[in-house]
């Protein structure tokens, strides 16, 4: 019985220690053998080397560098496809994913879960607008979306290998990891838990990246934006109709000059700009579509430690999805 953790990190020279010791620490996963997989995202600190170290005391700790940073999302898939556990936790290395927490999924998964979610009940150590743009994302992203993604769930969760080897199967280079987890259904049960604080260091991601995360889980696993761009031409469409119609019954019928250099302005304005929103949204399908084709691998492997191939494995220097 092997557990796997996936643990993508970057610049996380001041955490990965005392991440580790939680984990070698944790008095149920001393009863389990526990492989940690660490894939290091292009860090510019000394996050390879003392992981480095780690591997040197410890071969159920692994490593692979990457050769430059190519975000957490390929990161994390990275980690699932060299993981060999039977069952697999993806957590971040902060421990605002509580290592006491796997406990209990694990029981979840012993009654019959195949996936287990980490759901944050209470957020209070988040920053109150990272709160409320999530909120406002998940709400959006599942109005929108055919595969739903459980409200303020991360990638925190355990999954049966069933589960992992079917994520591992899917072919996007444009990666949004909370939806391709959740995409396969299996069900989900659900563990609530408060979110701590950060041990030590700081976020890397800011505004823009998650503004660019939310846009990506959205055109990845939805097409109404582009519905939604028709719908908008084909009102207003009907409405210029309709508006037309009634000045020329005024100016034949009842002789009504009806003034409109402003009203005209206001509504060449307003047009340009929904042409521009509707270019916006085709833009972003068409640039996923052209990543896609293109064939490029999601990340580039540098250098691994105590990672075992075989000839059916995933191999150095790169990966093609």
């Amino acid at each position: 019985m092997l557990i796997s953790l996936v643990v993508p990190v970057f610049n996380e020279q001041e955490t990965i220690n005392t991440f580790y010791q939680a984990v070698r620490s944790d008095h149920f996963l001393q009863q389990k053998d526990v492989e940690i997989i660490f894939v290091n995202d292009g860090s510019c600190d000394e996050t390879a080397s003392i992981i480095q170290q780690l591997t040197l005391t410890d071969s159920l700790v692994r490593l692979i560098n990457f050769s430059r940073n190519f975000g957490k999302e390929p990161a994390l898939f990275c980690g699932l496809e060299h993981s060999r556990g039977d069952i697999v936790v993806p957590l971040d290395v902060d421990l605002q994913d509580p290592i006491e927490l796997i406990e209990t999924m694990y029981l979840k998964w012993e009654e019959g879960a195949e996936l287990v979610l980490a759901k944050r009940g209470d957020r209070s150590s988040d920053h109150w607008l990272k709160r409320v743009t999530a909120n406002w994302f998940y709400k959006l992203h599942n109005v929108l979306s055919h595969s739903k993604i459980e409200e303020n769930v991360g990638d925190f969760r355990l999954m049966d290998r069933r589960v992992v080897d079917i994520v591992i199967t899917l072919q996007e280079k444009n990666l949004f990891m909370k939806g391709l987890l959740s995409w396969p259904g299996f069900n989900p049960e659900i563990v609530e838990y408060k979110r701590p604080e950060r041990i030590a260091g700081t976020t890397k991601f800011n505004g823009l990246k998650l503004l660019n995360l939310a846009i990506e889980g959205i055109t990845n696993f939805s097409t109404t934006p582009l519905k939604l761009a028709s719908y908008i031409g084909f009102a207003i469409s009907f409405l210029s109709i309709f508006y037309g119609s009634t000045i020329i019954i005024q100016k034949l019928f009842f002789s009504i000059d009806v003034p409109g250099y402003a009203s005209l302005m206001t509504v060449m304005v307003f047009m340009g700009g929904i042409q521009l929103i509707t270019i916006g949204i085709l833009g972003e399908y068409v640039g996923r579509i052209y990543t896609e084709v293109k064939g490029r691998p999601r990340y580039v492997i540098h250098s691994q430690k105590n990672i075992e191939t075989s000839q059916s494995d995933p191999q150095p220097i790169s990966k093609i999805g």
